[in-house]
């Protein structure tokens, strides 16, 4: 198995779900006592946030950068952001070093493509759903995207900062999220793409009308694709119950 590299830590809520998938899905393949080969290095989630705020995405993608080439010293052999939000910096994190970073866009779009949809809303923060770095790398896919109102997404935004971000999950935030998917289904949506890591903590199938795609568990699923090629694969890469 190749050795997987993680830049995690934003938050670090969702990080420990991408172990816990690496290593379900590993075993799922390999079975016995099997588990992923991996190298995790968790940035301070603070620092990340205040240069998000501020605009200072140059200072934030060198230190994921920096990050990248541990990673590859310490025997990665691909490379990994645990994020949706700082796949805004992903180009300057691929080129600080020479083994593959898998992009999480590229992970969802095929997951989305798989399941014969094209239609889908997009719940993440702000910055993933009002930006293109995002956006517009599943739209080049071939997706149609569809994004929550000026009121939905503010509510979607705050519940990831100030909930989910530090392991608060509330049933009223669930209720909130259901209200902005069923919006973006009568809008037109054929599934919802979880485009936040933490949103998985919230949000699961059955709080949908529509498949959901999340994102963790599908960028996790392609990681151990990529780690383990030619081994039979006995989990789909498809919207997964949690």
């Amino acid at each position: 198995m190749k050795t997987i590299g993680l830049i995690g830590g934003m938050s670090w809520e969702s990080t420990a779900e991408y172990y816990r998938f690496l290593n379900e899905f590993t075993r799922d393949r390999l079975g016995g006592l099997h588990s992923a080969r991996c190298v995790i290095y968790s940035v301070d989630f603070a620092e990340i946030e205040q240069l998000q705020v501020q605009g200072r995405w140059a200072d934030a993608g060198e230190i994921l950068a920096a990050a990248a080439r541990s990673l590859e010293v310490a025997g990665a052999d691909l490379v990994l952001i645990c994020t949706n939000t700082m796949h805004k910096v992903a180009d300057v994190v691929a080129a600080a070093v020479s083994i593959p970073l898998l992009h999480l866009a590229d992970a969802t779009a095929d997951a989305v493509r798989a399941s014969g949809l094209r239609r889908v809303g997009l719940l993440g923060t702000a910055f993933t759903m009002e930006q293109d770095f995002y956006r517009g790398r599943l739209e080049a896919a071939g997706l149609d995207v569809r994004i929550p109102d000026t009121d939905g997404r503010a509510l979607v935004h705050e519940v990831i900062y100030e909930e989910l971000c530090l392991g608060i999950v509330r049933d009223e935030s669930r209720t909130a999220y259901q209200k902005v998917i069923n919006d973006l289904v009568a809008a037109g949506a054929e599934g919802i793409i979880l485009g936040c890591t933490e949103i998985e903590l919230l949000i699961g199938p059955g709080d949908s009308p529509v498949p959901v795609f999340p994102t963790a568990r599908l960028h996790a699923q392609a990681a151990v694709d990529a780690a383990l090629p030619g081994a039979q694969n006995d989990t789909a890469t498809t919207p997964a119950s949690r």
